[in-house]
């Protein structure tokens, strides 16, 4: 492997091309590393700290990307995409990782993939023991998927979601509003998430009430490449939760993109998505030492 070389990632002149290797490294079942959309989100949100992206380090094979290690939020947890055939990388990946990214108050863990053997194998060697871990729950979209929305509500229509409308839900639907009071009305931080450079803000949607008020929404990056509905983020208001909307706006967003060749589509940890239909996908684990 006399040809492979590294470089410190610069968000200005790497970024396309890191993208491009995540969606062409991409395996179902994400045991070459994290989706695509993943990475981006974070780099267009405000609440990723940007001022350790010069530890994330890329691996390549003359001008191909072969292998990215990299943090998203909180900067201590650390990630890893491999392209296959480049295994034999792992333990100099691992051994970067555990040199050199951000390592705060004590705090460092690599997050990895349950399938990413041969980096779970180079954690091992290096002292890293599972602290633990957690199953994120995928849809099979070759199922159908059919809740229907509760009388009293409907959704935007495809496009038509409003930037200022949306950025008030979230405030809501995560809780901010009575962790942090009430919504300043400022959405100018919500604009670098819909001008992405691959975002699919035409697939976004929301559920009104009769007031035309948003009271759920569901951000969707669709990756035709990897035939992927990558959900980001999904919420409900707190006076809305428990009737059936975030169910109803999954469904929906499977009855729009599956005719565009939709074959999964991702949801989380939390037990609402198996209970509607989702499987255990994936599992994630942690590892410290």
């Amino acid at each position: 492997m006399n040809s492979l070389t590294t470089k410190s990632f610069s968000l200005l002149s790497d970024h396309m091309a890191v993208y491009q290797f995540m969606l062409d490294a991409y395996s179902p079942d994400y045991r070459n590393g994290l989706p695509a959309p993943f990475w981006e989100y974070a780099l267009v949100s405000s609440w990723m700290d940007k001022s350790y992206l010069h530890r994330c380090r890329m691996w390549k094979d003359r001008e191909t990307i072969v292998g990215f290690c990299f943090h998203e939020n909180p900067v201590t947890d650390v990630y890893f995409t491999l392209r296959p055939g480049y295994e034999a990388l792992a333990p100099e990946m691992a051994a970067y990782a555990a040199e050199h990214m951000p390592r705060l108050e004590g705090r460092h863990q690599l997050v990895l993939m349950g399938k990413q053997a041969e980096l779970i194998e180079a954690a091992k060697n290096l002292g890293y023991s599972q602290v633990g871990g957690y199953h994120d729950q995928i849809y099979d979209c070759a199922k159908p998927l059919e809740y229907p929305l509760p009388e009293g509500f409907r959704f935007t229509e495809p496009g038509g979601v409003d930037v200022a409308k949306a950025t008030e839900c979230c405030w809501k639907g995560f809780d901010h509003e009575a962790q942090e009071g009430p919504w300043d009305g400022q959405y100018e931080d919500a604009y670098e998430l819909v001008n992405a450079p691959h975002a699919t803000p035409e697939h976004h949607i929301a559920v009104m009430n009769q007031a035309g008020e948003y009271v759920c929404y569901a951000g969707m990056w669709w990756v035709p490449e990897n035939k992927l509905a990558y959900l980001e983020p999904l919420c409900t208001v707190p006076a809305y939760r428990r009737k059936g909307l975030a169910a109803a706006v999954l469904s929906e967003l499977y009855r729009r993109l599956r005719p565009l060749g939709a074959e999964q589509l991702t949801g989380g940890g939390n037990p609402f998505y198996q209970k509607i239909g989702f499987g255990p996908g994936v599992q994630w684990t942690y590892w410290q030492r």
